[in-house]
């Protein structure tokens, strides 16, 4: 009887030491629930054909880099990138993202990987799809994007 006192005891203390684990919703960050708030920002911004305000996201630096089939290096170029590829709203289509994790490397920090998804017209260029990774620091101006890593896994 000891022995099934002491087996029973230790199960519930494994239980309760791994409780945090096994919780079905784990509580997110400030920082990362601010991080998703200006994703959310963006792809409304997006949505409704604004480039510029797509791009406040991004930190406006010379050191802010884009790699895609090409590397863009500094704001102003990727502004530029991304006005000239997506000319128009036909071409920007409606962007929705999905698996979205947020993971902080410190206070300063932060890396963001995540699927995404054009929906456009075959005149706009046909669906899209790919991955994406974000590394996000925090500044004055709040969380900004200083490296945004995206691969299209469908034209």
């Amino acid at each position: 009887m000891r022995r099934l006192k002491i087996a029973a005891s230790a199960v519930l203390i494994a239980v309760l030491v791994n409780a945090p684990a096994l919780r079905a919703d784990p509580v997110e960050s400030p920082s990362a629930a601010v991080i998703r708030q200006v994703l959310d920002d963006q792809a409304t911004a997006w949505n409704r054909g604004d480039v510029d305000a797509f791009m406040r996201a991004y930190k406006d630096s010379p050191d802010t880099t884009f790699i895609g089939k090409s590397i863009a290096q500094g704001y102003q170029p990727i502004l530029e990138r991304y006005k000239k590829t997506y000319s128009s709203k036909e071409a920007m289509g409606t962007l929705d993202c999905s698996d979205l994790t947020v993971r902080e490397l410190g206070a300063n920090y932060a890396v963001v990987t995540g699927r995404f998804h054009l929906t456009r017209t075959a005149a706009g260029g046909g669906d899209g799809s790919g991955i994406f990774s974000l590394v996000w620091e925090k500044t004055a101006e709040g969380w900004k994007i200083i490296l945004d890593h995206t691969s299209a896994t469908t034209p």
